[in-house]
């Protein structure tokens, strides 16, 4: 066991040292609650072929049963991603667990489109909070040297879970039973997951220092021993002076509130591409002919794309900055869509079609992310990261109900005219992503914080420059 180290700093702690086994198995658990979201996210896109044969069901009424989870998301984002930065991020993924795995078990027993819409809604809430908290637990959990591929392994989670459910769904669930066992299937496999984060995974010494409540120092210690850090023997001094940190600094410190507005609304206009590929490729493709597990198999392949895009822009970002790359993966993401958008005929073509545009747009989400760890300070990253994310699902809310209602409105035929509507999101998301500042704000508030009054130990005036 590792003893008192005499420092009084709990972040350096963790991201000076090497990675050890237990933050290896935390990050690993944080990709696969990240797969979970992106299988309990795409489950609606799978079952959407079989709704709407079994209910007969509309496109634009289809969008808006595909939207639901998206809109619940951006709320849970914002609601439950500020109660990670107040209770804790431990105790903020059980209760997201918990809230996903009810709203997933009675999805699968709606009778109707509007009780099924609710409860996609629910869920939503809980994917929303967990993303918030866990995007916040790989930053805090990981060291400096491993942090950039420990978050492109978690980014690459999200379509993981795309493709483990896409397989599980065409192979499986659609073959031998209905939709209604995708929903199950998700409800199980989320209620498993309960446990182990309970049992595994330590609450960040990063949150636990920001909390300043009694008793503080000990439970740092503790959750820098189970991560095999050595012991601190204080907590860094209190300010005294000057304004205090609050979570509210996102949007009323000014470099803040610019990272903030910039990432939040280039995230949004990006996801309005991202989710029309990801909500609307099945049903896309079995309106070209196909069958409903040959349907679903375009979207595994999207994810395949996706994982495999995001895991190699993750070592791209270990040599270059975040912007240029994450620019350039936008922009290749746009030609992809279009070319999607051109139609195919056979479903081979309808796959490769798909690997490509995920293959670029979750590369970008990877860059994008990046800059949500980098961008915000510990003691309002949970916040920062969920009000992003909040703004940013309106993006991913809105894209099913437009795509849907322009496809109504074009014709099922105009599938090239709707695409190259779609992917100019992905295109305004990078004009305002190439001005978001690349500094590291950890860093900076640290460096800009005000000194306190006098030494925490010795009580002695602490020396100011002149």
């Amino acid at each position: 066991m590792a003893g008192p180290s005499g420092g009084s700093n709990p972040v350096a702690a963790i991201n000076d040292t090497p990675m050890g086994m237990r933050q290896m198995l935390v990050v690993f658990l944080m990709v696969l609650l990240n797969a979970l979201d992106g299988f309990d996210v795409l489950s609606s896109a799978f079952a959407a072929p079989g709704i709407a044969a079994d209910w007969g069901i509309e496109r634009d009424a289809l969008g808006i049963m595909l939207s639901a989870e998206l809109v619940g998301m951006g709320f849970g984002s914002v609601l439950l991603g500020g109660l990670a930065d107040k209770i804790g991020r431990k105790p903020a993924m059980l209760i997201c667990l918990v809230v996903m795995a009810i709203g997933m078990y009675m999805a699968h027993d709606s009778g109707t489109i509007t009780t099924i819409t609710i409860w996609r809604f629910l869920t939503g809430l809980g994917i929303g909070g967990m993303l918030a908290s866990t995007n916040a637990v790989v930053a805090e959990t990981t060291s400096k040297k491993g942090r950039s591929i420990s978050m492109a392994l978690y980014v690459i989670g999200y379509p993981l879970g795309g493709v483990i459910g896409g397989f599980a769904a065409q192979e499986w669930l659609l073959v031998n039973y209905d939709w209604r066992a995708v929903f199950l299937f998700g409800s199980i496999v989320t209620a498993l997951m309960i446990p182990l984060v309970f049992i595994l995974v330590p609450e960040t010494p990063a949150f636990l220092a920001m909390q300043k409540k009694p008793g503080a120092l000990e439970r740092v210690n503790k959750s820098l021993r189970a991560y095999g850090k050595p012991m601190i023997e204080s907590l860094p001094a209190v300010v005294e002076e000057g304004p205090q940190p609050k979570v509210t600094d996102i949007l009323s410190q000014p470099k803040l509130r610019k990272v903030t507005l910039l990432l939040a609304f280039g995230y949004m206009f990006h996801t309005l591409t991202f989710y029309y590929i990801l909500k609307f490729a099945p049903t896309i493709v079995a309106g070209a002919g196909f069958t409903q597990a040959q349907a679903a198999s375009s979207l595994t392949y999207a994810n395949i794309g996706g994982a495999l895009g995001g895991f190699l822009f993750g070592f791209l970002l270990k040599r270059f900055d975040i912007r240029g790359p994450t620019v350039g993966a936008c922009i290749l993401g746009v030609v992809a869509v279009a070319w999607f958008g051109t139609g195919h005929e056979t479903l081979w073509s309808w796959r490769v079609a798909a690997f490509f545009t995920m293959f670029f747009l979750n590369a970008a989400i990877v860059g994008y992310y990046a800059a949500f760890a980098r961008g915000f300070p510990a003691y309002a990253r949970a916040s920062g990261t969920g009000f992003v994310l909040g703004v940013g699902r309106l993006g991913a809310a809105g894209s099913p109900i437009i795509a849907g209602f322009l496809f109504t409105w074009l014709g099922d035929s105009e599938l090239l005219a709707v695409s190259l509507i779609m992917c100019s999101g992905a295109l305004l998301g990078a004009v305002l992503l190439w001005f978001v500042p690349t500094n590291d704000a950890d860093e900076d508030y640290v460096q800009s914080a005000p000194l306190p009054k006098n030494d925490a130990e010795t009580g002695a005036p602490v020396a100011r420059a002149a």
